[in-house]
């Protein structure tokens, strides 16, 4: 993973138990491309060493302001420099109060007040336990340094090292490194309300079995998580998948395209943009056995009967906020042959402006794709890649084509 290439993070570390966290968080900065400077307060090496970090981060570990190993020993100065962000997690609470007053008493807390605040971004990811988080003083210095300029980035729900349960919980590893990813890409659709589905669809043949395909909703989710990154208030409704909700993203499950559909109508009469990517079965069937179909030992298979699916992306392409232009409708076609021809003929069918088409079933699990963009002009195509950069890749395009423009 590539999401962090050519972006230096020094990452600070304050006093805490999530400090455990911080390692993995480390690890997983310098495996999406970026370099990772470490600065840890001497808090912080009371859960910590520096040793650890280092390994790490594959540099050395800085602790004290008069560190000496900087030409003009000022590292408060030079490492804030060199930075594309400053991301302290953990972030204490004594460490939010340094910030809200502007003290500079260790290395990290001057790196914080020293750097250029116009070019150095400060994310905060705290950690404490769930009383002191609560406190009035904690919040109102967050809101302080938040209008100062910092990014909190939020904390976690659960279990924490004192035994109680509440808020404070710095966020997992993986969390952190999809706010930092977010943080850095352009928000081309800033403002916008995007609406996707993903996964298969189940149809229900008796309490047991179904109808269903091998669509793994890995392209659409990762369009939420892109849609997101990019600034938009994304929805997610996504069929039976077993894949984690992208963070910041909001899921709402569903089993057969009859329930897709009476979750996606009303959803899209307040979105902007509506991305189909779910595989929704055409049919289903007519009726649903209430037991299970047993063998009567006679070899005669059961007749199934079947009833037609409603049509969850015409009905939104053809409804008066499409017509209007307030909602810009993007569908999917997978097609096991012939794609350019099927999917022209489903953007014309369907009556949208954009249709992507996927060669399936290939695809299907997999982590990768290409994909072809069909709209009025003609089609092109997105190379194989990821199916992450091709969601970014998308989503550029549909910041593109959308009525509002592409945001910078």
């Amino acid at each position: 993973m590539t999401d962090l290439a050519g972006k230096h993070i020094v990452l600070g570390l304050t006093g805490g138990i999530a400090c455990y966290k911080a390692a993995e968080f480390c690890r997983a900065l310098v495996k999406a491309g970026a370099s990772v400077q470490v600065v840890m307060t001497q808090a912080a090496e009371q859960f910590m060493t520096p040793v650890t970090m280092q390994a790490l981060s594959n540099r050395p570990v800085f602790t004290s302001q008069w560190d000496a190993r900087a030409d003009n020993n000022m590292p408060h100065i030079n490492l804030s420099r060199e930075a594309d962000a400053i991301v302290v997690a953990p972030c204490s609470a004594d460490f939010v109060v340094k910030l809200a007053h502007g003290a500079a008493d260790d290395l990290l807390a001057l790196m914080c007040l020293a750097r250029p605040v116009e070019r150095v971004p400060l994310l905060l990811a705290p950690a404490m336990n769930r009383e002191m988080w609560a406190h009035p003083a904690t919040q109102r210095n967050l809101v302080q340094v938040q209008q100062d300029g910092a990014v909190v980035l939020g904390v976690g729900y659960g279990d924490q090292a004192c035994g109680e349960t509440g808020d404070g919980r710095m966020l997992e590893p993986q969390d952190l490194l999809e706010e930092v990813v977010a943080f850095f890409q352009p928000k081309r659709l800033a403002g916008q309300k995007v609406l996707v589905t993903a996964g298969p669809t189940f149809e229900a043949i008796d309490p047991v079995r179904g109808i269903t395909n091998h669509s793994s909703g890995k392209m659409g989710f990762a369009i939420a998580r892109a849609a997101r990154e990019a600034g938009a208030e994304v929805t997610l409704v996504a069929g039976p998948v077993a894949l984690p909700t992208p963070r910041g993203v909001r899921r709402i499950n569903v089993v057969s395209a009859q329930n897709m559909y009476d979750a996606v109508i009303p959803l899209a009469q307040e979105a902007t943009i509506f991305i189909a990517t779910a595989a929704v079965a055409d049919w289903r069937p007519a009726s649903a056995s209430q037991e299970k179909v047993k063998k009567d030992g006679s070899g005669t298979a059961p007749t199934l009967a079947f009833a037609e699916n409603p049509d969850i992306l015409a009905t939104v392409a053809q409804s008066e906020r499409a017509h209007s232009g307030a909602l810009y409708c993007v569908g999917f076609a997978a097609e096991s042959h012939d794609l350019l021809v099927h999917a022209t003929a489903k953007r014309a069918r369907k009556g949208v402006p954009l249709l992507v088409g996927n060669i399936g079933p290939a695809t299907f699990g997999q982590d990768d794709n290409a994909l072809l963009l069909v709209d009025a002009q003609g089609h092109s195509e997105l190379p194989r890649a990821s199916k992450r950069v091709l969601a970014q890749q998308l989503i550029e395009q549909i910041a593109v084509r959308h009525p509002d423009g592409a945001k910078p």
